[in-house]
């Protein structure tokens, strides 16, 4: 488990210099945020890099030829919604995120029969030491009544709320309780385990960012020291994940294969064309995995979800996710204080599959409803007998999971 995956981060701060950024991401919708050009003044300079760098890195060779410089708003609604101009704000929160770094309140939500409904506090965060619980469903936030909206339209209030305290309303047993929050910087770890019974471990991962791949690492290993030998199964939980970094979802899924490709990609330029493969050594000695996705698994959660399924490594249940099958990069403009993301190439999983649009389909398809009684909320703090009801049909998976290796 000590295998780990080199990163280098560069930022580009030579206004005369320029190259990718060695960061490469593979974001969420969380990251699609309004665009910033209204309020942004480009000199000369700063107008003909832009054009050059979408003209050398963009994934599509799009003409340029006709593009009005004074009006380059227009020209990123050529792009596809994941390139954009980012502000020096925007680009230190992306840096923040990457590194396990977010400011915000500290709750991680699930949609649960179609309701947010809080299944975690981070510790130390605003929302534990308000008293938040998991199960409390959000009512409201800032007054604004999100009983009917989905994940992505809650982070979006969140991430841009105009004021440092945010208020939020939530319903617990039948009761409304409204608490102001401020929202503060927080430590992230992006991943949470139980021991569950037969020998079997549950690994759950709400991103992908430079930390999670020794996250994960810390984690199987006290997985197994709990157990006292080596894990029977492990049920990898990616469901709500939105991605993150491409390095960590190949650092992670190079954990479970011994071989066989990971993730290749494509795009214009020499360097957007990349294939990772596995090398040899599986944490797990080859125990059965169960991996489980629903349409808010995105982009990294897809990589890893993609190369275990076409590896043949685990079994894939829940429902189709979301397809997001494009990488990201960060182009420094100007000072390098300021950046470009932009979609520079498109990843395929092992076989070959994009999932553009389209997303993992799962081997074993579940509704929402079986996915709600499986829900990390049961799994982490459900009623012990409703649980333990559920689990069985986790080890049911596990079973099937083991069959698909003894076919192999």
């Amino acid at each position: 488990m000590n295998r780990f995956l080199n990163l280098k981060y560069t930022i580009v701060r030579n206004r005369f210099a320029w190259f990718i950024v060695l960061l490469w991401i593979v974001v969420s919708l969380c990251f699609i945020t309004p665009s910033t050009f209204a309020k942004q003044q480009f000199t000369h300079e700063q107008v003909n890099e832009i054009l050059f760098h979408i003209h050398a890195y963009y994934v599509d060779d799009l003409p340029l030829s006709h593009i009005d410089k004074s009006n380059l708003e227009q020209l990123f609604t050529q792009l596809d919604p994941y390139s954009k101009y980012l502000s020096e704000t925007e680009l230190e929160a992306i840096f923040s995120a990457a590194n396990g770094r977010y400011t915000g309140i500290g709750i991680e939500v699930e949609e649960i029969e179609n309701r947010i409904v809080i299944v975690n506090t981070l510790p130390g965060s605003p929302a534990e030491l308000a008293g938040i619980e998991g199960g409390d469903k959000l009512v409201a936030i800032n007054a604004e009544d999100v009983t009917d909206k989905d994940i992505a339209h809650v982070s979006k209030l969140l991430q841009e709320a105009e004021f440092s305290t945010i208020k939020i309303t939530v319903e617990r047993a039948a009761h409304q309780l409204t608490l102001a929050l401020r929202r503060q910087e927080i430590n992230l770890e992006s991943v949470t385990s139980l021991m569950l019974s037969n020998g079997n471990g549950y690994l759950s991962l709400n991103g992908f960012n430079n930390n999670s791949f020794h996250d994960v690492a810390r984690h199987l290993s006290k997985l197994a020291s709990e157990n006292g030998e080596p894990l029977a199964g492990l049920i990898i939980d990616l469901r709500d994940n939105p991605g993150g970094t491409l390095t960590s979802a190949v650092a992670i899924s190079d954990l479970f294969l011994n071989t066989g490709t990971i993730v290749f990609t494509k795009g214009r330029f020499y360097d957007a064309n990349q294939h990772f493969k596995a090398r040899n050594g599986d944490v797990l000695n080859g125990a059965p995995v169960v991996v489980m996705i629903n349409e808010n698994s995105a982009s990294a959660a897809e990589i890893l979800a993609g190369a275990l399924q076409d590896n043949h490594r685990a079994l894939v249940i829940g429902t189709p996710s979301y397809g997001k099958g494009s990488v990201q990069s960060l182009i420094p403009i100007g000072n390098g204080t300021t950046a470009l993301k932009l979609t520079t190439a498109r990843y395929y999983t092992p076989s070959g599959r994009s999932i553009e649009g389209v997303g993992i389909s799962p081997d074993i398809t579940l509704t929402k409803q079986m996915l709600s009684h499986l829900s990390k909320s049961v799994i982490m703090t459900g009623e012990q007998t409703t649980k333990n009801k559920q689990l069985a049909r986790l080890d049911s998976h596990l079973l099937k999971a083991k069959q698909l290796l003894k076919k192999q």
